[in-house]
């Protein structure tokens, strides 16, 4: 049947109606696809938000890096369309699982903090809580029964972090640090603890101050290399040593010896088999930003390396020894003796390439002192710098730090008192 006019009109009206709207969806449809694929393919747009910024805030804007950037990426150079590789020193190296054991976590978090183990005793000392709280105090840890079981107060003047710090098995020598929190100025006081009264004393302060000064006792005397120097930015080469004994100074100045090859803070420094170390360690840090009545952190360059020296038994000359496996630095207590090795936990390596943020280390090294070579041997629970580490009945332990932001996010966020060991065969 054939209709109407009117309805054969209003039929032709609605079918070109509809036809306009299907046409419209999939016009839309279409130019979100192309905006969606735009926004995703974009790493201008999203790095443009991406600015330097202290560690140590956590409501910056969250740049995630997977494990999988071990493997070679390419991204677009600034001229545009030449590519070249990123290094891979950023990300997590291949290394077995360990089984580790939660403890008791420390009865404060702290970071930059030092500490030394005498026998089944390990004293925790001072570092900071939070940027703008520092610790003066020293808690321990016995081995024995896996239980803090002491604290007591650090000298109202000596250093809150940044410390050096060796031991003869009785006393405790701290030198020099950062007194104060933020980025307050270091000083040179120096000062031992005899661990069995609980007593400090006072010693010569240092020719000038410094911090995170690589310290060890070696051969009757107390050695401090390198660390930043006043300004806490600028590397000290210079090297200098006291004669010591049962907690006195033996010589009333220091004396100058040969400077260290590269200088800077963060580096471990270990004296074994009449050998002295210095692993690892960086140029540069954190600087008060000028102007600032609290001293506050401002950002400066850095270089993180694995450079490895060893000074010969005449304190003649240094020699030079294979690297870590990765660069790492903030690890000056992060070590420990175990048949004939040195095995060191955590750290941070080299920046992000992209982001410029500071990447944790979440390895365990191992440097096999007879044949003077690197093995990564484990995986810590998650990263952390500044770990401070002990060794006791086959165990490793460690404790306090900064941790990351999680398995995919290797940047430094919560600072902790947390402690674990796993049992080590090597």
């Amino acid at each position: 049947k054939n209709l109407p006019h009117h309805h054969q009109h209003q039929s032709k009206s609605n079918n070109s109606y509809t036809k306009f709207i299907f046409v419209l969806f999939f016009c839309l449809l279409g130019l979100a696809c192309i905006v969606d694929l735009f926004w995703a393919s974009s790493s201008s747009f999203s790095s443009s938000y991406l600015r330097f910024a202290s560690n140590w805030v956590s409501q910056k804007p969250r740049i995630f890096v997977s494990q999988q950037q071990q493997q070679q990426h390419n991204v677009d150079d600034k001229i545009g369309k030449k590519k070249r590789f990123l290094s891979a020193t950023f990300a997590d190296l291949p290394a077995p699982d360990l089984a580790w054991e939660q403890m008791p976590s420390a009865p404060v978090p702290r970071l930059d903090g030092s500490a030394i183990q005498i026998n089944n005793l390990f004293y925790v000392l001072s570092g900071y809580g939070t940027l703008d709280h520092v610790h003066s105090h020293v808690d321990v840890f016995n081995f024995t029964d896996n239980t803090w079981c002491a604290k007591f107060d650090t000298p109202k003047d000596m250093a809150n972090s940044h410390l050096g710090v060796a031991s003869d098995g009785r006393y405790i020598y701290v030198v020099s640090g950062q007194y104060g929190p933020q980025c307050r100025a270091p000083t040179s006081r120096t000062y031992v603890l005899d661990t069995q009264t609980r007593e400090w004393q006072s010693l010569p302060p240092l020719p000038a101050p410094r911090y995170a000064p690589a310290t060890q006792l070696w051969k009757g005397r107390l050695h401090v290399m390198g660390g930043s120097k006043e300004n806490r930015h600028t590397p000290g080469l210079e090297h200098w040593s006291i004669a010591v004994k049962d907690g006195k100074a033996l010589e009333k100045e220091w004396r100058t010896e040969i400077p260290i090859p590269r200088g800077g803070p963060h580096r471990a420094s270990v004296a074994i088999n009449d050998r002295l170390f210095v692993i690892g360690g960086q140029e540069g840090d954190f600087m008060a930003k000028p102007g600032s009545p609290i001293f506050k952190c401002s950002r400066r360059h850095e270089v993180v390396y694995g450079d490895v020296y060893m000074l010969d038994a005449e304190m003649k000359k240094w020699e030079v020894l294979p690297p870590l496996p990765k660069p790492n630095s903030h690890i000056e207590c992060s070590w420990v003796v175990v048949n004939n090795s040195i095995i060191i936990t955590g750290g941070t390596t080299e920046k992000h390439p992209e982001t410029k943020r500071m990447i944790l280390v979440g390895e365990v090294f191992q440097f096999h002192l007879d044949s003077l070579t690197w093995s990564v041997i484990g995986k810590l629970p998650y990263r952390v710098k500044t770990t401070l580490a002990g060794f006791w009945d086959g165990y490793l332990y460690f404790t306090s730090g900064q941790r990351d932001r999680g398995p995919d996010n290797p940047q430094p966020k919560k600072v902790i008192g947390e402690m674990w060991r796993t049992k080590l065969n090597i």
